[in-house]
């Protein structure tokens, strides 16, 4: 067996078993693409079981040298020791001892918000800096669908043409495969019709709603180079990103009275412990507050 049939069956397994997200069958198939280029020729999915702690200890060694830092050194080990997981079940090995490795410790920060005026600021520089009228309304009603439905920016630009036209809710397919029921307010759906009246190319149910300027599907990074430039012009800083719009989203509606479990199937988090972290973010955002504002503070 070679190496590219071993990930061909990796890639499939995560993309059309596990239904996980294109992201991360990328990131999860180029690590475990790495640690077989880095090993001897003739790997077979019982010898991938039968890993021990040192080798791969040694392989992310090498990773760290290549310069990466904690949060990726965390997440490589996590991605090879499922690799790992799945050449034990492809193999029947059953027997041997899995690899016992921690990972380096990674502080978690908290996500940073941006307040409503600057979201909708946000979406305004985006939209008078394109470079024609319709890309401007396309840009604009994506950064509203992620700050006024709290959508991932993969969600938003993965949506297709078939949602159309928009109701008062959409039905979004997140991570996992799960979906969930999100509310659409009249200025995002005034947004996204908007886009749709200008847009020069025709939009039949099976293509992308969001056009890139030669009519293929929109691509993240020009949605996050549009942000990076609006940020500068507003003197904002370099955590105003399009995913923040989403962790705005979530803080504003807990900050509003929204409660935790309402927020978990908004934002389509498996667990309540991912929306736990918002509770946080609204208890520093009003300690900002009280510091900003208490003459005593």
């Amino acid at each position: 067996m070679t190496v590219a049939d071993i990930l061909e069956i990796w890639n499939d397994h995560l993309a059309l078993t596990r239904r996980r997200s294109p992201h991360t069958v990328r990131a999860y198939a180029a690590t475990a693409a790495r640690l077989l280029h880095a090993l001897p020729d003739g790997q077979d999915w019982r010898s991938i079981a039968r890993l021990d702690a040192a080798t791969l200890r040694g392989h992310l060694a090498e990773r760290r040298a290549d310069g990466i830092g904690n949060v990726s050194a965390a997440r490589e080990l996590s991605a090879l020791k499922t690799f790992i997981a799945f050449a034990r079940e492809q193999s029947g090995d059953r027997d041997s001892a899995r690899p016992r490795l921690r990972g380096p410790r990674v502080k978690k920060g908290l996500p940073r918000p941006i307040t409503p005026d600057e979201a909708v600021n946000l979406a305004e520089t985006v939209a008078d800096d394109a470079s024609e009228p319709w890309i401007a309304a396309r840009d604009r009603a994506v950064l509203l669908l992620l700050y006024g439905a709290g959508l991932r920016i993969a969600e938003a630009l993965a949506l297709p043409a078939s949602v159309l036209p928009l109701g008062e809710t959409l039905v979004i397919t997140g991570k996992g495969g799960r979906q969930r029921v999100v509310p659409l307010l009249p200025i995002v759906r005034a947004g996204v019709d908007d886009y749709i009246r200008q847009c020069p190319w025709p939009m039949p149910k099976d293509q992308p709603l969001f056009r890139g300027a030669k009519g293929g599907a929109l691509a993240q990074g020009m949605v996050q180079r549009a942000v990076a430039r609006a940020r500068v012009v507003l003197g904002l800083p370099a955590t105003a990103t399009p995913h923040a719009l989403r962790h705005s989203f979530a803080t504003h509606l807990l900050g509003a009275g929204a409660d935790l479990r309402s927020l978990q199937e908004l934002l389509g988090h498996a667990s309540l412990s991912s929306t736990q972290i918002y509770t946080k973010v609204d208890a520093a955002t009003l300690l900002d507050v009280y510091r900003n504002a208490h003459p005593r503070a």
